[in-house]
C-alpha cells in the first residue's frame, strides 16, 4: 500500500498545524483516496515527527511512503534535515520504500498557482 506523508516545518501555534492537517484531508479527498492514506508529519513544535509518523505507517504494514517536502524553498529542513529524518527510518527498515518529492516551491504548478493568485 502507498501513502503520502506531507512534511511540513510544524509551528508553536497550534492553528497552524490543524490548518496544515485539514490541507491533508483535502489532498486525500481531491485524490479520491481514503483519509488514512494521506498524513502530515512535522519537523519541530509539533506532533508526529516525521520519523515517528513514518515508524507508525510501517508498523500499519505500509509498504511505501511518498513524502512530499511542504516548503517553498530548498533551505536546510529540505536540503538536509528531512533526508536525514527518513535515512534514520530506512535503517531500522531497509525493506520499506520512501521516495522523496521535490519541495512544493520547486514544482511547476506552484507557478500557476502564484500567477493565479496575482490574476485573481
Amino acid at each position: 500500500m502507498k501513502h503520502l506523508l506531507i512534511a511540513a516545518h510544524g509551528s508553536r501555534r497550534e492553528s497552524s498545524n490543524e490548518e496544515l492537517k485539514h490541507l491533508g484531508m483535502r489532498v486525500s479527498a481531491m485524490l479520491g483516496v481514503a483519509n488514512n492514506q494521506v498524513d502530515v508529519a512535522f519537523l519541530e513544535f509539533a506532533s508526529p515527527s516525521i520519523e515517528n509518523a513514518l515508524f507508525e505507517l510501517f508498523n500499519d504494514h505500509v509498504t511505501e511512503v511518498i513524502v512530499l517536502p511542504y516548503f517553498l524553498s530548498a533551505g536546510n529542513h529540505v536540503v538536509r534535515d528531512i533526508p536525514a529524518e527518513i535515512s534514520k527510518v530506512l535503517a531500522q527498515w531497509p525493506d520499506k520504500k520512501i521516495t522523496l518529492l521535490p519541495h512544493i516551491g520547486a514544482l511547476d504548478s506552484m507557478v500557476g498557482a502564484i500567477a493565479g493568485a496575482f490574476e485573481s
